[in-house]
C-alpha cells in the first residue's frame, strides 16, 4: 500500500500544478496609461451679413353670428382671397422695385381659419360671438445687404403688410466661421496640454485621440418687430449685433518616454 502511494503521489502532484499554472498565466501585468487628456471650447463672435424678414398679409370676411351650421358665403370667401391675391402681388411688386431680386422674395401657401369675434355686449348681456373666415399668406424676404433693412422695410410698411413677425440675422459662410472656433479650440487644448507637461516635467509624445465634444453651436439672431404703428415716419436705427458660434474638443496626447 505505501509502494502504492509513493508511486502515484509524483502524479497529483504533477496533475496540480498542471491545472493551477495557467491561471497565474493569464493575469496581464496592470499598465497605467501614460497620457494626458485635456478639454477646451472656444467661441466665435462675428457680426452677420444677412437678414430674413418675416411678413404676412390677410383678408376676412364680413363676421356672422356663429351656428353649427354656419357656413362661409363662397361669394365672400372669393371676393376676400381676390383681395388678398391682389395685395400679395403689389408687395411682391413694391419689393422688386425696392431692389430685391425675385429668388429673394417668397410667398407661402395660402391659408384658411376661422377667426372669432366677441360680440358686444347690449344691456349687460354678452351676445353670442361672431365668426369670420381669414385667409392669410405668409412672406419671406432674403436680404443680402444689411444696409437695405431700412428700405425694404418702408416697401413692406407702405404696401400695407399685415404682420410684421420679425427678422432673424445670419451668415452667408456658417462653415468658415464654424472652422474659426474649432481652430481656436483646438489650439486652446494644444496650450493646456503643453502646460501641464511643461509644469510636470515632461514630454507630450503623439496624438492619441481627438473628439470633437460639441459640434459648432450656432443660433441666428431673432429681432422681434410689430406692424403697429407703421404711420409713424420716426427713424428707427437697425442693430444686427453680433452672432456667437461655440464648439468644445477634447484631445488625448501620448507621453514621450
Amino acid at each position: 500500500m505505501f509502494a502504492y502511494i509513493a508511486k502515484t503521489l509524483p502524479l497529483a502532484l504533477l496533475l496540480g500544478t498542471c491545472l493551477t499554472a495557467p491561471a497565474f498565466a493569464q493575469t496581464p501585468p496592470q499598465t497605467i496609461p501614460q497620457r494626458i487628456q485635456v478639454q477646451a471650447q472656444a467661441d466665435v463672435s462675428v457680426a452677420p451679413d444677412m437678414a430674413t424678414l418675416e411678413a404676412r398679409l390677410w383678408e376676412r370676411t364680413p363676421a356672422v353670428a356663429q351656428a353649427q351650421d354656419t357656413q362661409t358665403d363662397p361669394a365672400a370667401l372669393a371676393q376676400a382671397r381676390e383681395r388678398l391675391e391682389t395685395r400679395t402681388g403689389e408687395l411682391i411688386r413694391a419689393l422688386e422695385q425696392a431692389g430685391l431680386d425675385k429668388q429673394a422674395i417668397s410667398a407661402g401657401s395660402l391659408s384658411i381659419h376661422p377667426d372669432y369675434v366677441q360680440a358686444p355686449s347690449r344691456q349687460g348681456e354678452s351676445e353670442a360671438p361672431l365668426v369670420r373666415t381669414q385667409l392669410e399668406r405668409p412672406i419671406s424676404v432674403r436680404i443680402d445687404a444689411l444696409d437695405r433693412v431700412p428700405r425694404i422695410l418702408d416697401a413692406l410698411t407702405q404696401a400695407g403688410v399685415d404682420s410684421l413677425d420679425g427678422i432673424t440675422y445670419d451668415l452667408k459662410d456658417r462653415d468658415a466661421v464654424s472652422d474659426q472656433a474649432l481652430t481656436q479650440a483646438l489650439q486652446k487644448a494644444r496650450d493646456k496640454a503643453q502646460l501641464i507637461a511643461d509644469t510636470l516635467g515632461i514630454e507630450l509624445g503623439r496624438v492619441q485621440n481627438v473628439q470633437e465634444n460639441t459640434p459648432p453651436i450656432f443660433a441666428p439672431r431673432m429681432a422681434a418687430m410689430r406692424a403697429d404703428g407703421m404711420e409713424s415716419k420716426a427713424q428707427v436705427e437697425y442693430r444686427p449685433g453680433e452672432i456667437t458660434i461655440e464648439t468644445a474638443v477634447s484631445v488625448d496626447w501620448g507621453i514621450a518616454e
